[in-house]
Protein backbone atom coordinates (compact mmCIF):
# COMPACT_ATOMS: atom_id res chain seq x y z
CA UNK A 1 0.00 0.00 0.00
CA UNK A 2 1.55 3.35 -0.89
CA UNK A 3 1.81 6.34 1.42
CA UNK A 4 -0.45 7.83 0.26
CA UNK A 5 -3.13 5.92 1.46
CA UNK A 6 -1.87 5.40 5.02
CA UNK A 7 -4.04 6.33 7.99
CA UNK A 8 -3.85 6.21 11.66
CA UNK A 9 -3.82 2.49 11.49
CA UNK A 10 -0.50 2.51 9.77
CA UNK A 11 0.83 5.43 11.85
CA UNK A 12 -0.01 4.06 15.50
CA UNK A 13 2.47 6.83 17.18
CA UNK A 14 0.22 10.37 17.68
CA UNK A 15 2.62 12.47 17.42
CA UNK A 16 5.65 13.70 15.09
CA UNK A 17 8.85 14.46 17.93
CA UNK A 18 11.54 16.92 16.66
CA UNK A 19 15.02 16.53 16.81
CA UNK A 20 16.66 18.44 19.36
CA UNK A 21 19.40 19.84 16.98
CA UNK A 22 16.40 21.98 15.47
CA UNK A 23 14.51 23.15 18.13
CA UNK A 24 14.59 26.39 19.80
CA UNK A 25 14.27 28.11 23.44
CA UNK A 26 10.45 27.95 24.50
CA UNK A 27 9.24 26.33 20.93
CA UNK A 28 7.35 22.52 21.25
CA UNK A 29 9.54 19.91 20.20
CA UNK A 30 6.26 17.70 19.70
CA UNK A 31 3.98 17.88 17.01
CA UNK A 32 0.34 16.16 17.54
CA UNK A 33 0.18 14.15 14.09
CA UNK A 34 -3.75 14.18 13.79
CA UNK A 35 -4.96 17.99 15.25
CA UNK A 36 -3.64 21.37 14.84
CA UNK A 37 -1.34 21.87 17.04
CA UNK A 38 -1.94 24.58 19.44
CA UNK A 39 0.90 27.14 18.71
CA UNK A 40 3.30 28.00 16.31
CA UNK A 41 6.04 26.84 15.26
CA UNK A 42 9.15 28.76 13.46
CA UNK A 43 9.22 28.78 9.18
CA UNK A 44 12.88 26.73 9.61
CA UNK A 45 11.12 23.92 12.43
CA UNK A 46 7.91 23.37 10.20
CA UNK A 47 10.54 22.87 7.23
CA UNK A 48 12.43 20.57 8.56
CA UNK A 49 9.80 18.57 10.19
CA UNK A 50 7.82 18.48 6.81
CA UNK A 51 11.06 17.82 4.68
CA UNK A 52 12.02 14.58 6.89
CA UNK A 53 8.50 13.08 6.46
CA UNK A 54 8.66 13.76 2.75
CA UNK A 55 12.39 12.31 2.56
CA UNK A 56 10.86 8.67 3.34
CA UNK A 57 9.30 9.12 -0.33
CA UNK A 58 12.20 7.63 -1.90
CA UNK A 59 14.32 8.79 -5.00
CA UNK A 60 12.36 9.31 -7.57
CA UNK A 61 14.82 8.76 -10.30
CA UNK A 62 14.85 4.80 -9.18
CA UNK A 63 10.94 4.59 -9.43
CA UNK A 64 9.95 2.63 -12.83
CA UNK A 65 6.74 2.52 -11.96
CA UNK A 66 5.22 6.09 -12.29
CA UNK A 67 4.22 7.70 -15.73
CA UNK A 68 4.61 11.14 -13.98
CA UNK A 69 7.62 13.41 -14.81
CA UNK A 70 9.87 13.85 -12.02
CA UNK A 71 12.65 15.89 -13.32
CA UNK A 72 12.90 19.47 -15.29
CA UNK A 73 15.31 22.00 -15.85
CA UNK A 74 16.47 24.62 -13.42
CA UNK A 75 15.22 27.26 -15.58
CA UNK A 76 11.08 25.67 -15.40
CA UNK A 77 11.60 25.24 -11.84
CA UNK A 78 12.53 28.98 -11.17
CA UNK A 79 9.77 30.03 -13.62
CA UNK A 80 7.47 27.30 -11.67
CA UNK A 81 8.59 29.06 -8.36
CA UNK A 82 7.28 32.59 -9.67
CA UNK A 83 4.11 31.57 -11.05
CA UNK A 84 2.92 29.50 -8.19
CA UNK A 85 0.24 32.13 -7.46
CA UNK A 86 -1.42 31.76 -10.79
CA UNK A 87 -5.17 30.43 -10.81
CA UNK A 88 -5.81 28.99 -14.16
CA UNK A 89 -9.15 29.75 -14.33
CA UNK A 90 -9.14 33.40 -13.48
CA UNK A 91 -8.88 34.36 -16.65
CA UNK A 92 -9.86 38.82 -15.29
CA UNK A 93 -6.47 38.43 -13.36
CA UNK A 94 -4.03 36.33 -15.78
CA UNK A 95 -5.08 36.86 -18.83
CA UNK A 96 -1.77 36.28 -20.44
CA UNK A 97 -1.77 32.83 -18.90
CA UNK A 98 -4.92 32.52 -20.76
CA UNK A 99 -3.76 33.36 -23.97
CA UNK A 100 -0.60 31.03 -23.46
CA UNK A 101 -2.76 28.05 -22.49
CA UNK A 102 -4.53 28.90 -25.91
CA UNK A 103 -1.46 29.02 -27.37
CA UNK A 104 -0.51 25.41 -25.99
CA UNK A 105 -3.50 23.63 -27.28
CA UNK A 106 -3.27 25.05 -30.75
CA UNK A 107 -0.01 23.71 -31.09
CA UNK A 108 -1.21 20.55 -30.05
CA UNK A 109 -4.16 20.79 -32.44
CA UNK A 110 -1.25 21.22 -35.22
CA UNK A 111 1.06 18.66 -33.49
CA UNK A 112 -1.97 16.29 -33.94
CA UNK A 113 -3.08 16.89 -37.33
CA UNK A 114 -6.43 18.81 -36.96
CA UNK A 115 -7.93 19.86 -40.41
CA UNK A 116 -8.10 23.72 -39.34
CA UNK A 117 -6.12 24.21 -36.11
CA UNK A 118 -8.12 27.61 -35.93
CA UNK A 119 -11.27 26.03 -35.93
CA UNK A 120 -10.26 23.33 -33.12
CA UNK A 121 -10.84 24.28 -29.56
CA UNK A 122 -9.18 22.46 -26.09
CA UNK A 123 -8.32 23.31 -22.72
CA UNK A 124 -5.85 22.46 -20.47
CA UNK A 125 -6.60 20.02 -17.38
CA UNK A 126 -5.33 18.69 -13.71
CA UNK A 127 -4.34 15.47 -15.53
CA UNK A 128 -5.51 13.22 -18.41
CA UNK A 129 -8.14 11.67 -16.24
CA UNK A 130 -10.07 15.17 -16.14
CA UNK A 131 -8.72 15.70 -20.17
CA UNK A 132 -10.80 12.08 -20.63
CA UNK A 133 -13.54 12.89 -18.17
CA UNK A 134 -14.28 16.18 -21.17
CA UNK A 135 -13.75 13.89 -23.58
CA UNK A 136 -16.84 11.51 -22.88
CA UNK A 137 -19.19 14.35 -21.11
CA UNK A 138 -18.43 15.96 -24.69
CA UNK A 139 -19.30 12.23 -26.32
CA UNK A 140 -22.68 11.50 -23.91
CA UNK A 141 -24.20 15.34 -24.91
CA UNK A 142 -23.22 15.27 -28.60
CA UNK A 143 -25.02 11.62 -28.74
CA UNK A 144 -28.03 12.84 -26.71
CA UNK A 145 -28.81 15.88 -28.77
CA UNK A 146 -28.46 13.44 -31.68
CA UNK A 147 -31.01 11.35 -30.23
CA UNK A 148 -33.26 14.20 -29.38
CA UNK A 149 -33.28 15.65 -32.47
CA UNK A 150 -34.70 12.27 -33.85
CA UNK A 151 -37.07 12.06 -31.22
CA UNK A 152 -35.70 8.69 -29.32
CA UNK A 153 -34.60 8.67 -25.51
CA UNK A 154 -31.35 8.82 -23.90
CA UNK A 155 -31.21 7.15 -20.95
CA UNK A 156 -29.29 4.10 -22.22
CA UNK A 157 -26.14 5.53 -22.94
CA UNK A 158 -22.95 3.54 -23.39
CA UNK A 159 -19.54 3.34 -24.27
CA UNK A 160 -16.99 0.80 -25.69
CA UNK A 161 -13.37 0.54 -24.88
CA UNK A 162 -10.81 -2.40 -24.08
CA UNK A 163 -10.81 -4.43 -20.73
CA UNK A 164 -7.03 -2.57 -20.27
CA UNK A 165 -8.63 0.91 -20.33
CA UNK A 166 -6.86 3.47 -17.34
CA UNK A 167 -9.30 3.41 -14.18
CA UNK A 168 -10.66 6.77 -15.04
CA UNK A 169 -12.86 5.47 -17.47
CA UNK A 170 -14.26 3.38 -15.14
CA UNK A 171 -14.80 6.28 -13.01
CA UNK A 172 -16.38 7.96 -15.71
CA UNK A 173 -18.83 5.75 -16.53
CA UNK A 174 -19.75 5.18 -12.96
CA UNK A 175 -19.72 9.26 -11.98
CA UNK A 176 -21.77 9.79 -15.37
CA UNK A 177 -24.12 6.66 -15.79
CA UNK A 178 -22.66 5.49 -18.91
CA UNK A 179 -22.97 1.69 -19.43
CA UNK A 180 -19.25 0.35 -19.81
CA UNK A 181 -18.73 -2.33 -22.75
CA UNK A 182 -15.18 -3.76 -21.99
CA UNK A 183 -14.18 -6.17 -25.04
CA UNK A 184 -11.67 -8.45 -23.33
CA UNK A 185 -8.15 -8.61 -24.13
CA UNK A 186 -6.94 -12.17 -25.17
CA UNK A 187 -3.87 -13.86 -26.36
CA UNK A 188 -4.77 -13.45 -29.97
CA UNK A 189 -6.47 -9.56 -29.67
CA UNK A 190 -4.24 -8.33 -26.82
CA UNK A 191 -5.49 -5.03 -27.30
CA UNK A 192 -8.54 -3.28 -28.93
CA UNK A 193 -7.99 -3.89 -32.46
CA UNK A 194 -12.12 -3.61 -33.93
CA UNK A 195 -12.23 -7.21 -33.25
CA UNK A 196 -15.44 -8.22 -32.71
CA UNK A 197 -16.59 -4.54 -32.22
CA UNK A 198 -19.76 -5.21 -34.21
CA UNK A 199 -21.19 -7.29 -31.28
CA UNK A 200 -20.81 -4.20 -28.83
CA UNK A 201 -21.91 -1.06 -30.51
CA UNK A 202 -25.36 -0.19 -31.14
CA UNK A 203 -27.76 2.63 -31.57
CA UNK A 204 -26.92 3.92 -28.02
CA UNK A 205 -22.88 3.67 -28.09
CA UNK A 206 -21.86 7.14 -27.70
CA UNK A 207 -18.13 6.46 -28.81
CA UNK A 208 -14.64 4.06 -28.93
CA UNK A 209 -11.81 5.00 -26.71
CA UNK A 210 -8.52 3.67 -28.37
CA UNK A 211 -5.71 4.01 -25.84
CA UNK A 212 -2.66 5.32 -28.00
CA UNK A 213 -0.34 3.49 -25.33
CA UNK A 214 -1.44 0.92 -22.87
CA UNK A 215 -1.21 1.41 -19.36
CA UNK A 216 -0.25 -2.15 -19.10
CA UNK A 217 2.47 -2.39 -21.89
CA UNK A 218 3.09 0.31 -23.56
CA UNK A 219 1.71 -0.29 -27.16
CA UNK A 220 -0.52 1.31 -29.19
CA UNK A 221 -4.02 0.23 -30.22
CA UNK A 222 -4.48 0.62 -33.66
CA UNK A 223 -6.50 3.30 -34.00
CA UNK A 224 -6.88 3.14 -38.15
CA UNK A 225 -7.82 -0.41 -37.45
CA UNK A 226 -10.76 0.70 -35.65
CA UNK A 227 -12.18 3.42 -37.42
CA UNK A 228 -12.01 1.11 -40.27
CA UNK A 229 -14.19 -1.11 -38.17
CA UNK A 230 -16.25 1.39 -37.23
CA UNK A 231 -16.63 2.89 -41.16
CA UNK A 232 -17.76 -0.73 -41.82
CA UNK A 233 -20.28 -0.73 -39.55
CA UNK A 234 -21.85 1.98 -40.39
CA UNK A 235 -22.02 1.46 -43.97
CA UNK A 236 -24.01 -1.62 -43.24
CA UNK A 237 -25.53 -0.39 -39.93
CA UNK A 238 -25.99 3.23 -40.27
CA UNK A 239 -24.39 4.10 -36.74
CA UNK A 240 -21.81 7.01 -36.76
CA UNK A 241 -19.83 6.67 -33.87
CA UNK A 242 -16.98 8.98 -33.14
CA UNK A 243 -13.85 8.29 -31.09
CA UNK A 244 -11.72 9.01 -28.54
CA UNK A 245 -8.44 9.02 -28.02
CA UNK A 246 -6.70 8.31 -25.07
CA UNK A 247 -3.35 9.50 -25.77
CA UNK A 248 -2.14 10.00 -22.09
CA UNK A 249 1.35 9.25 -23.06
CA UNK A 250 1.43 8.15 -26.53
CA UNK A 251 0.14 11.51 -27.56
CA UNK A 252 3.43 13.15 -27.11
CA UNK A 253 5.20 10.08 -28.42
CA UNK A 254 4.03 9.01 -31.59
CA UNK A 255 4.08 12.47 -33.32
CA UNK A 256 7.37 12.81 -33.11
CA UNK A 257 9.09 9.16 -33.24
CA UNK A 258 6.03 6.99 -35.61
CA UNK A 259 4.95 10.43 -37.55
CA UNK A 260 3.98 7.81 -39.91
CA UNK A 261 1.37 6.15 -38.48
CA UNK A 262 -2.54 7.23 -38.68
CA UNK A 263 -4.15 7.33 -35.13
CA UNK A 264 -4.87 11.23 -35.01
CA UNK A 265 -7.51 13.84 -36.43
CA UNK A 266 -6.04 12.60 -40.03
CA UNK A 267 -8.96 10.42 -39.70
CA UNK A 268 -12.27 11.71 -40.01
CA UNK A 269 -13.48 9.91 -36.77
CA UNK A 270 -11.65 10.91 -34.20
CA UNK A 271 -13.68 13.56 -32.45
CA UNK A 272 -11.32 14.10 -29.59
CA UNK A 273 -7.99 13.97 -28.33
CA UNK A 274 -6.22 14.01 -24.56
CA UNK A 275 -3.08 13.71 -23.27
CA UNK A 276 -0.77 14.24 -20.01
CA UNK A 277 1.36 17.13 -20.18
CA UNK A 278 3.06 15.78 -16.66
CA UNK A 279 4.07 12.42 -18.81
CA UNK A 280 6.07 12.64 -22.05
CA UNK A 281 5.05 16.35 -21.93
CA UNK A 282 7.40 16.18 -19.79
CA UNK A 283 5.88 18.60 -16.96
CA UNK A 284 5.97 18.53 -13.28
CA UNK A 285 2.47 17.38 -12.21
CA UNK A 286 -0.23 17.78 -12.57
CA UNK A 287 -1.29 18.86 -15.85
CA UNK A 288 -3.06 17.60 -18.94
CA UNK A 289 -4.83 18.70 -22.01
CA UNK A 290 -8.05 17.86 -24.55
CA UNK A 291 -8.41 18.96 -27.96
CA UNK A 292 -11.66 18.65 -30.15
CA UNK A 293 -11.75 18.63 -33.66
CA UNK A 294 -13.98 21.30 -33.99
CA UNK A 295 -16.62 23.35 -32.54
CA UNK A 296 -19.67 20.49 -33.42
CA UNK A 297 -17.74 17.80 -31.65
CA UNK A 298 -17.44 19.94 -28.27
CA UNK A 299 -21.97 21.11 -27.66
CA UNK A 300 -21.82 24.67 -27.34
CA UNK A 301 -23.74 23.84 -24.33
CA UNK A 302 -21.00 22.54 -22.38
CA UNK A 303 -18.96 25.28 -22.53
CA UNK A 304 -18.76 28.53 -20.30
CA UNK A 305 -18.01 31.79 -21.36
CA UNK A 306 -15.77 34.52 -19.77
CA UNK A 307 -15.23 37.96 -20.77
CA UNK A 308 -11.38 39.23 -20.65
CA UNK A 309 -9.80 42.19 -21.61
CA UNK A 310 -12.99 43.31 -23.59
CA UNK A 311 -13.51 39.86 -25.36
CA UNK A 312 -14.88 35.94 -24.81
CA UNK A 313 -12.90 33.57 -23.79
CA UNK A 314 -14.27 29.86 -23.88
CA UNK A 315 -13.67 27.48 -21.24
CA UNK A 316 -14.66 24.11 -20.42
CA UNK A 317 -13.22 22.25 -17.03
CA UNK A 318 -14.51 20.15 -13.83
CA UNK A 319 -12.32 22.01 -11.71
CA UNK A 320 -12.79 25.38 -10.79
CA UNK A 321 -9.44 27.33 -8.84
CA UNK A 322 -6.04 24.91 -10.80
CA UNK A 323 -3.01 25.80 -10.68
CA UNK A 324 -1.44 27.79 -14.09
CA UNK A 325 2.01 27.19 -13.42
CA UNK A 326 2.23 23.93 -15.13
CA UNK A 327 0.62 25.65 -18.57
CA UNK A 328 3.19 27.91 -18.57
CA UNK A 329 5.58 25.32 -17.80
CA UNK A 330 4.45 23.21 -21.10
CA UNK A 331 5.14 26.58 -23.00
CA UNK A 332 8.13 26.50 -21.69
CA UNK A 333 9.24 23.33 -22.98
CA UNK A 334 7.56 24.05 -26.13
CA UNK A 335 9.72 27.19 -26.82
CA UNK A 336 12.74 25.17 -25.38
CA UNK A 337 12.46 21.87 -27.15
CA UNK A 338 10.78 22.15 -30.66
CA UNK A 339 9.96 19.17 -32.96
CA UNK A 340 13.39 18.41 -32.78
CA UNK A 341 13.90 18.24 -29.07
CA UNK A 342 10.84 16.43 -28.43
CA UNK A 343 12.09 14.43 -30.89
CA UNK A 344 15.73 13.53 -29.65
CA UNK A 345 14.42 13.08 -25.99
CA UNK A 346 11.46 10.72 -26.46
CA UNK A 347 14.01 8.73 -28.42
CA UNK A 348 16.60 8.72 -26.10
CA UNK A 349 13.95 7.38 -23.44
CA UNK A 350 12.96 4.64 -26.35
CA UNK A 351 16.62 3.74 -26.92
CA UNK A 352 16.99 2.82 -23.17
CA UNK A 353 13.54 1.24 -22.96
CA UNK A 354 14.57 -1.08 -25.95
CA UNK A 355 18.22 -1.26 -24.84
CA UNK A 356 16.94 -2.92 -21.21
CA UNK A 357 14.43 -4.86 -23.10
CA UNK A 358 16.54 -6.60 -24.94
CA UNK A 359 19.17 -8.00 -21.89
CA UNK A 360 15.32 -8.88 -19.91
CA UNK A 361 13.90 -10.68 -23.02
CA UNK A 362 17.15 -12.85 -23.42
CA UNK A 363 17.34 -13.54 -19.58
CA UNK A 364 15.84 -17.63 -19.11
CA UNK A 365 13.66 -16.45 -17.13
CA UNK A 366 11.37 -14.01 -18.66
CA UNK A 367 9.13 -14.05 -21.65
CA UNK A 368 8.58 -10.19 -22.57
CA UNK A 369 4.82 -9.04 -23.70
CA UNK A 370 6.30 -5.68 -25.39
CA UNK A 371 9.39 -4.46 -26.19
CA UNK A 372 9.04 -0.48 -25.70
CA UNK A 373 9.02 0.28 -29.27
CA UNK A 374 5.80 2.13 -29.46
CA UNK A 375 5.89 4.23 -25.98
CA UNK A 376 9.01 3.54 -23.88
CA UNK A 377 7.16 1.19 -21.96
CA UNK A 378 7.53 -2.66 -21.60
CA UNK A 379 6.42 -5.03 -19.59
CA UNK A 380 7.54 -9.13 -19.35
CA UNK A 381 6.27 -12.54 -17.75
CA UNK A 382 7.93 -14.90 -15.74
CA UNK A 383 8.37 -17.48 -18.23
CA UNK A 384 6.07 -20.24 -18.06
CA UNK A 385 7.18 -23.59 -16.25
CA UNK A 386 10.66 -21.60 -14.96
CA UNK A 387 10.18 -21.88 -11.45
CA UNK A 388 7.80 -23.12 -8.60
CA UNK A 389 9.55 -21.33 -6.04
CA UNK A 390 9.19 -17.61 -6.58
CA UNK A 391 7.11 -15.19 -8.58
CA UNK A 392 7.16 -11.76 -9.91
CA UNK A 393 6.02 -10.23 -6.71
CA UNK A 394 8.66 -11.71 -4.92
CA UNK A 395 11.09 -10.26 -7.35
CA UNK A 396 9.23 -6.99 -6.91
CA UNK A 397 10.14 -6.94 -3.03
CA UNK A 398 13.55 -7.93 -3.96
CA UNK A 399 14.30 -4.96 -6.27
CA UNK A 400 12.48 -2.29 -4.10
CA UNK A 401 16.19 -3.54 -1.51
CA UNK A 402 18.16 -1.76 -4.01
CA UNK A 403 15.42 1.64 -4.11
CA UNK A 404 14.22 0.01 -7.68
CA UNK A 405 10.25 0.48 -7.96
CA UNK A 406 8.83 -2.47 -10.27
CA UNK A 407 5.31 -3.02 -10.26
CA UNK A 408 4.14 -6.72 -10.51
CA UNK A 409 0.37 -7.12 -11.19
CA UNK A 410 -1.85 -8.98 -13.49
CA UNK A 411 -2.92 -8.21 -17.22
CA UNK A 412 -6.71 -7.24 -17.37
CA UNK A 413 -10.14 -9.30 -17.83
CA UNK A 414 -9.19 -11.67 -20.18
CA UNK A 415 -5.83 -12.16 -19.24
CA UNK A 416 -5.99 -12.20 -15.52
CA UNK A 417 -4.39 -15.13 -15.13
CA UNK A 418 -0.89 -13.62 -16.47
CA UNK A 419 0.96 -11.64 -14.31
CA UNK A 420 4.00 -8.97 -15.84
CA UNK A 421 6.05 -7.05 -14.35
CA UNK A 422 6.46 -2.97 -16.29
CA UNK A 423 9.13 -0.77 -16.08
CA UNK A 424 8.27 3.12 -17.87
CA UNK A 425 11.44 4.45 -19.05
CA UNK A 426 11.31 8.64 -18.39
CA UNK A 427 13.12 11.52 -19.16
CA UNK A 428 16.59 11.56 -16.72
CA UNK A 429 16.59 7.71 -16.83
CA UNK A 430 19.79 7.26 -18.19
CA UNK A 431 21.72 4.30 -19.95
CA UNK A 432 24.15 3.80 -17.04
CA UNK A 433 21.23 4.04 -14.37
CA UNK A 434 19.53 1.02 -16.67
CA UNK A 435 22.63 -1.04 -16.52
CA UNK A 436 22.37 -0.58 -13.01
CA UNK A 437 19.17 -1.71 -12.46
CA UNK A 438 19.76 -4.83 -15.11
CA UNK A 439 23.08 -5.74 -12.66
CA UNK A 440 20.64 -5.23 -9.21
CA UNK A 441 18.03 -7.38 -11.32
CA UNK A 442 20.16 -9.90 -12.37
CA UNK A 443 21.61 -10.17 -8.53
CA UNK A 444 17.55 -10.71 -7.51
CA UNK A 445 16.80 -13.19 -10.00
CA UNK A 446 19.94 -15.30 -8.68
CA UNK A 447 19.29 -15.01 -5.16
CA UNK A 448 15.53 -16.02 -6.31
CA UNK A 449 16.49 -19.27 -8.04
CA UNK A 450 19.22 -20.14 -5.20
CA UNK A 451 16.26 -20.80 -2.96
CA UNK A 452 15.67 -24.66 -2.26
CA UNK A 453 12.20 -24.24 -1.01
CA UNK A 454 8.77 -21.66 -2.31
CA UNK A 455 9.01 -18.57 -0.74
CA UNK A 456 6.11 -18.01 1.60
CA UNK A 457 2.82 -17.10 0.16
CA UNK A 458 1.66 -13.22 0.52
CA UNK A 459 -1.26 -11.52 -0.46
CA UNK A 460 -1.10 -10.18 -3.78
CA UNK A 461 -2.54 -6.76 -5.14
CA UNK A 462 -5.90 -7.73 -7.32
CA UNK A 463 -4.87 -5.32 -10.27
CA UNK A 464 -3.38 -2.54 -11.02
CA UNK A 465 -4.45 1.13 -11.57
CA UNK A 466 -1.00 3.44 -11.97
Amino acid sequence: MSRSHQTSHHEPDTAVELNPLFSRPGESTIFPRFTLPEGESLPATAYQVVHDEAMLDGNSRLNLATFVGTWMETEASTLYAETFDKNMIDKDEYPQTALIETRCWRMLADLWNSPDPGKSIGTSTIGSSEACMLGGLALKRRWQHARRAEGKTTDKPNLVLSSAVQVCWEKFCNYWEVEPRFVPVSAEHPMLDGHDLDQYVDENTIGVVAILGVTYTGRYEPVQLISDALDEIQARRGLDIPIHVDGASGAMVAPFLQPGTVWDFRLPRVASINTSGHKYGLVYPGLGWVVWRDADALPEDLIFHVSYLGGDMPTFALNFSRPGAQVLLQYYLFLRLGFAGYRAVQATSRDVALYLSSEIGAMEAFTLWSDGSDIPVFAWQLTEGYTEHWNLHHLSERLRMNGWLVPAYPLPDGLSEVTVQRIVVRNGFTRDLASSFLADLTKAVDYLDSLTSPMPPDKQPEGFHH
